[in-house]
């Protein structure tokens, strides 16, 4: 059981506890990754979001400053967020999307074929052969809880230059 502060009870996490978040979820994302377990782009996730919800274990939406203006954009994530929240999958928003390429892509940004990723969404899903016990999952999953109790439904983390 973790023993939260009065700052972290009142939402206002340490830069200690911000970073060790984010560097559990980039271990989330690159030991998913090898096992076929992220589905990247808005209109994929929502597809893999509408016929398996069960099988989400984490949902990561991602922009940056010009994002904000896109009202598309924030359309799906309300929509996202909201399915997210009505089947019980923990969301985190992410403001780096430059880092989230490099953990997704190696640096590129692109897919397999020479197209860009669009990285506003990111599922990450179970595999179906194994129960996945990653402790890194574990502390996500954790954050996002106790982000809950304290009203902040989809905490933000900033994903750290390297």
């Amino acid at each position: 059981m973790y023993n939260m502060t009065f700052e972290e009870l009142n939402g206002d996490y340490s830069q200690e506890r911000m970073d060790s978040v984010a560097k559990a979820l980039e271990e989330v994302l690159t030991s998913a990754l090898p096992q076929g377990c992220i589905t990247v782009g808005v209109y994929e996730a929502a597809k893999s979001l509408n016929v398996d919800p069960d099988n989400v274990v984490l949902c990561i939406l991602a922009t940056d400053d010009e994002d904000v203006q896109d009202v598309a954009l924030q359309i799906h994530f309300t929509l996202i967020q909201a399915f997210c929240c009505e089947n019980d999958i923990n969301i985190l928003r992410v403001n780096n999307t430059r880092r989230l390429a490099e953990i997704l892509g190696g640096g590129s940004g692109k897919q397999s074929g020479g197209e860009p990723m669009d990285l506003h969404c990111v599922l990450v899903t179970s595999p179906h052969s194994t129960l996945w016990k990653d402790p890194a999952l574990s502390k996500v999953n954790r954050f996002c809880r106790e982000s809950r109790c304290m009203d902040q439904w989809v905490p933000i983390i900033n994903l750290p230059e390297r």
